[in-house]
Formats: C-alpha cells, structure tokens, sequence
C-alpha cells in the first residue's frame, strides 16, 4: 500500500525555516523552569524516594524527541493560493488539509510574538464564518504575511459580495 499526501498535485509554498528555531527556543523554554522544579524535588524527596529521578529523565526524553521532530513538522507546513480558495497543509504522521474558501473568510489577522518578531516572520490567523474552516500560516515573513492579508481580504470581500 503506497501513501499519497494529502493536496498531491498542488503547488504549496513553505513557510520560512527560521519557524524551527523559534518552536525549539518555546519547547525548551518552556522545559528548563519544570526540569528545575523536578530536579529540586527529587533532590528534597532523594532519602525517602530515590525513584522520583525517573520524571525529570522521562522530562529531558520527551523534549528531546519533540526537538528532534520539530524540523520535519515545521517543513510538513505549507500553503497553496488557488482561484477560488486557499488551502493549508500540515502534518507528518497525521496529516491535515484546510480548504478555505475566499468568500468564507471575514477576518484576516497577522500577529507576530517577540520570538517571531525577532526572526522578522508572522503569523497569519483566517477567521471564517465556520469555526470548522478556520486556518492559520505560522512563520512566514512579515512582508509575505502583509501581502497574504490584503491579497486575502480583498478576494474575501468581493466573493463575498455575490453571496
């Protein structure tokens, strides 16, 4: 049995690779405060329950394993502009294809946080009039995401004026 990938047949641009240094920075980040907490525990609990080390190992694996995907997750991302709507690709293992509609869309945000900013990249929030059909372009750059944005929001409001 042979996999095919999700949108095969359409030409999907990726988002900017500088998304893998900033998701790596917010993983171990996020990892260094709580594998300090576990470790001044099991250093408090080291008499009583010498077993307690297992959580901060187990702790530094999962990291370690989630920074070692990041890459190829981040590379699994892309976006295709089609005539009539724009379509979002996602996922390795379990992928995810979001199929949305110009006249469908009502907002179009860009946001950039103070790791993204520092990188120069955005992201790119689609709200539409179904939760089921919203969409995101995490980490392309800010000049990419500015022209996404009023590209958008213009096919938006002229397709939706037929409705």
């Amino acid at each position: 049995m042979t996999r095919t990938p999700l949108g095969e047949g359409l030409e999907f641009r990726p988002v900017d690779p500088g998304l893998i240094a900033v998701r790596l920075q917010m993983w171990i980040a996020a990892a260094i405060p709580l594998l300090a907490g576990l470790v001044a525990l099991c250093l408090t609990l080291w008499g009583s329950y010498p077993w307690t080390w297992v959580f901060p190992a187990l702790l530094v694996i999962v990291v370690g394993w989630r920074c070692a995907l990041l890459p190829r997750q981040v590379r699994a991302i892309g976006y295709a502009e089609l005539d009539n709507e724009l379509v979002i690709r996602r996922g390795v293992m379990w992928q995810r294809l979001d199929v949305i509609p110009y006249g469908r869309m009502q907002h179009v945000d860009v946001t950039a946080g103070p790791l993204l900013a520092r990188r120069g990249l955005a992201k790119v929030q689609l709200t539409t009039a179904s939760v089921a059909s919203n969409g995101q372009i995490p980490g392309v750059t800010v000049a990419e995401a500015q022209r996404l944005r009023e590209k958008l929001t213009g096919l938006g409001s002229s397709r939706m004026e037929g409705l």
